[in-house]
């Protein structure tokens, strides 16, 4: 009984976070330099590892089919079945747990420590609104740039399965390319690319919202920290879950 009160407050504590950020996201003063700022970080800062991460699940994914499809002497649907795979499901799932441990610790370690060394109440107290500062420019840098880390590791996951094969049967860039582009329909990438903002919408949120709420001490920054990446993880998984559902139904009619 209590674990279940304990969660359905909970709920109703996101819920209410997630409402006020809808709701003084369109109210003045806009925060832009900040934004620019936090766009930076979350997503220039997160280039590299998004880049390593893409390249080798690309090389992986196509080094563990290719046998498989050799069998059926099917090896030439590898660039097909690879680049549907990725931008579909693998990249974007994938790339978003890599940032929910990043970047979603990450707010939520730099908040939660604000809040506890009282940072935040300074910036109440000097008029400064810190929702509006501090929540409001995390949650949009996540929702605008996560899209952008996702589509440059969809293409190096894609270029590395290209090595891949190139070097097993020495197919061409471009022939190996136009496969590719060839099998990709406006299906496929659509709702991958919608659900990649729900993505970083969800990273920046949960980040922000545990590290805004964050309990004194500096054990309740790393805890702070460790639960907005499981959380994060679990949201992650219910968005896909939900994106791919509604999407097979359009698939159906």
């Amino acid at each position: 009984m209590e674990v279940s009160k304990k969660f359905l407050l909970e709920i109703g504590e996101i819920s209410y976070f997630t409402g006020r950020f809808f709701k003084e996201v369109l109210i003045p003063p806009y925060e832009f330099k900040e934004l620019l700022k936090q766009c930076y970080s979350i997503g220039y800062r997160s280039l590299f590892l998004v880049s390593i991460t893409g390249f080798i699940i690309g090389l992986v994914f196509t080094l563990q089919s290719r046998p498989t499809l050799e069998e059926f002497g099917a090896a030439s649907w590898m660039p097909s079945m690879v680049s549907v795979s990725i931008v579909r499901e693998i990249g974007p799932i994938i790339i978003a747990l890599i940032c929910a441990g990043k970047i979603g610790s990450g707010i939520g370690a730099e908040i939660g420590s604000m809040r506890v060394t009282e940072q935040i109440d300074a910036m109440e107290v000097s008029g400064t609104n810190p929702y509006k500062y501090l929540v409001i420019t995390r949650i949009l840098a996540t929702t605008l740039m996560f899209p952008l880390l996702v589509i440059v590791g969809d293409f190096l996951a894609i270029y590395g399965s290209f090595l891949v094969e190139n070097i097993k049967d020495n197919v061409s860039f471009q022939l190996y390319f136009n496969q590719v582009f060839s099998i990709l329909k406006f299906s496929d990438v659509f709702p991958a690319t919608i659900k990649t903002f729900f993505f970083g919408f969800a990273i920046g949120l949960i980040g922000c919202y545990n590290g805004f709420y964050c309990k004194k001490g500096t054990i309740g920054v790393g805890k702070a920290a460790n639960i907005a990446v499981v959380y994060t993880s679990l949201t992650l998984f219910i968005i896909d879950f939900i994106v791919v559902l509604i999407t097979n139904l359009f698939y159906d009619v």
